[in-house]
C-alpha cells in the first residue's frame, strides 16, 4: 500500500455561529486530509505540531480514532494552535489565528509515496523551510500535491506570500486551489489566467474550487481547461469541504497508480480526462457529503461508493 504522509496543522477550531455559543473541535486542513484518507481506506500519515496541553490530548484523540499515525515528535509544541473560526450566514469561515508551527523530524521519508501539504504550513515559519525542503526531497523520488488554503490572518501582503506558494505549486504534481485562494495571491487578475500559468509552473494537475460554480481543472496533457459540477445536495456549512475534496481526489489518483511513486508521476503527466475523471469525481463526492453535514466531516468508502452507485443507475 502506497505510504501517504500529510506535513500540516492539526489544531483546535473554535466555532462561532450565528447566535449560539463557541464550540471547540479538533480540525485542521492537514488532519482533516490525513483522517479523509484513512476513511477511504489508505494509511495516512501525519507530522505536525501541538502541545502536550488538554487541547493537545484532544488532539491526539482525535487522530487515533481516525487511524491516522502521529510522526513522533509532532506534540512538541509549547501550545496546541487555535483557530478562532467565525461562520457567517452564506455557511463560510473565516479566521483568526493563536497558532505555532513547526515540523518534526521525518523518519524514513525515502520510503514515502505521496507527500500533501498546504495551508499555513508552507508559509509560517519557522516550519514552512522544513516543509520546502521535504517537498524538494520527495519530487525527487515521489510525488507531491499542494493545497494553499490561504489564512490572510496569518500572512502578510500577497507580494510577499506569492513566492513562497509559488515555489511548491512548481515541485507538485497535483495543486488544488479555491478561487478566494486565487483572489487574494493575484486580486488584479482572472481565476482561469492563474491557472494556466500555474498549469505551466510544473504540476500535471490543477484544480480551482469555485462553490457552486463547480471545479475548474487543467491538466498537463490535455490543452483546454474543463468544468465539473458540484454535487447537488443542501449545504449546511462549508467547514472542511476543500480538504475533503482533496483526500478524495489523492485516494483516487493513489488507486489509479497516478500518485505515489516516480512512475505515478510520469503517468500523471500523461493522463488524459478519461483517465483522472474517476479520481475527480471521487473528490467532489467527498467534499459534497462532507458540505451536507455540521463541521468537517470525513465520509466512507462505503458512503463514496453508494453515491457512485446512484449516480450510474441515473445514467444507465
Amino acid at each position: 500500500m502506497t505510504r501517504i504522509l500529510n506535513i500540516g496543522e492539526a489544531l483546535i477550531d473554535e466555532i462561532n455561529r450565528p447566535n449560539t455559543a463557541p464550540v471547540e473541535v479538533v480540525g485542521g486542513s492537514m488532519l482533516n486530509v490525513a483522517a479523509g484518507l484513512t476513511r477511504l481506506g489508505h494509511e495516512s500519515e501525519l507530522a505536525t505540531w501541538f502541545g502536550r496541553d488538554e487541547r493537545g490530548a484532544k488532539v491526539r484523540a482525535h487522530a487515533e480514532e481516525a487511524g491516522v499515525t502521529l510522526v513522533e515528535g509532532s506534540d512538541a509544541a509549547e501550545f496546541t494552535t487555535v483557530a478562532h473560526a467565525t461562520i457567517d450566514e452564506k455557511a463560510r469561515a473565516t479566521y483568526e489565528f493563536e497558532v505555532l508551527w513547526d515540523v518534526p523530524a521525518i523518519p524514513d521519508q525515502d520510503g514515502v509515496g505521496h507527500v500533501h501539504t498546504g495551508s499555513y504550513a508552507a508559509t509560517f515559519q519557522p516550519g514552512a523551510a522544513k516543509v520546502l525542503a521535504a517537498v524538494k526531497r520527495q519530487a525527487i523520488h515521489g510525488t507531491v500535491s499542494y493545497d494553499p488554503n490561504i489564512r490572510p490572518a496569518l500572512l502578510g501582503t500577497p507580494e510577499e506570500t506569492r513566492p513562497q506558494v509559488e515555489a511548491i505549486v512548481a515541485l507538485s504534481d497535483v495543486v488544488k486551489a479555491s478561487d478566494e485562494d486565487l483572489e487574494w495571491l493575484y486580486p488584479d487578475r482572472p481565476v482561469e489566467e492563474v491557472i494556466r500559468e500555474w498549469s505551466q509552473a510544473g504540476p500535471a494537475l490543477v484544480l480551482c474550487t469555485r462553490g457552486p460554480w463547480g471545479v475548474y481543472i487543467k491538466t498537463a496533457a490535455e490543452r483546454d481547461m474543463l468544468v465539473a459540477d458540484p454535487l447537488d445536495v443542501e449545504l449546511v456549512d462549508t467547514v472542511g469541504a476543500g480538504d475533503s475534496l482533496m483526500a478524495g481526489l489523492i485516494s483516487g489518483l493513489v488507486d489509479a497508480g497516478l500518485l505515489g511513486s516516480a512512475e505515478a508521476k510520469q503517468r500523471l503527466r500523461e493522463a488524459h480526462w478519461a483517465d483522472l475523471m474517476p479520481a475527480i469525481h471521487r473528490g467532489i463526492i467527498t467534499s459534497g457529503i462532507t458540505v451536507y453535514h455540521e463541521g468537517a466531516y470525513s465520509p466512507t468508502k462505503a458512503e463514496v461508493a453508494a453515491i457512485l452507485a446512484v449516480s450510474k443507475n441515473l445514467q444507465g
